[in-house]
């Protein structure tokens, strides 16, 4: 994996969201298979069963959170190298990432923030698909300033009806 270092991405979010973080409500951080299998194992099915909240914070570990979690909470209030969700399911007798998207409106991370979860997940030792299982393309529009999902390659702002630019500008 390439060890050049990411792009970060601070939180864009709603800022009455990030006024309500806590110093203690940093998501568990994950730092090996054993931490990740401890922290599941503490689980219940009905929650191992849906993705978690994750981000990849500035030190290059992993953080989960459950996926009820505002992605800003998971991080302590702090940028990002990466955020989404993440899903797990047992392989060969040990958790792997079964399901990874960028999907975090408070941060809107393009899709090279996949470089930054694959070293965070391949630094815990932690089996991953290689990519994101579901890419969310985040755009701002520049004639109304709000944030957007492209979806199937539209670039249209759906709150103006404003050109989106095919670059990722969805940062503050």
């Amino acid at each position: 994996m390439n060890d050049s270092p990411s792009r970060v991405y601070g939180y864009v979010g709603p800022p009455e969201l990030r006024s309500t973080v806590r110093p203690d409500s940093e998501g568990r951080i994950i730092r090996s298979a054993a931490d990740l299998d401890a922290w599941l194992s503490g689980r219940g099915p009905a929650e191992t069963s849906e993705p978690f909240t994750f981000v990849v914070a500035l030190d290059g570990l992993l953080r989960l959170a459950p996926r009820r979690s505002e992605h800003v909470a998971c991080a302590g209030g702090a940028d990002v190298t990466a955020a989404g969700e993440m899903g797990f399911a047992r392989a060969a007798g040990r958790w792997a990432v079964h399901e990874v998207t960028n999907h975090s409106t408070g941060y809107c991370p393009d899709l090279d923030s996949w470089q930054a979860v694959g070293r965070a997940v391949d630094r815990a030792g932690v089996e991953h698909p290689g990519r994101f299982t579901h890419e969310v393309v985040f755009r701002r529009c520049e004639e109304c300033g709000e944030r957007s999902i492209v979806r199937e390659a539209d670039f249209v702002c759906v709150f103006c009806g404003g050109e989106l630019p095919v670059e990722w500008n969805a940062g503050p």
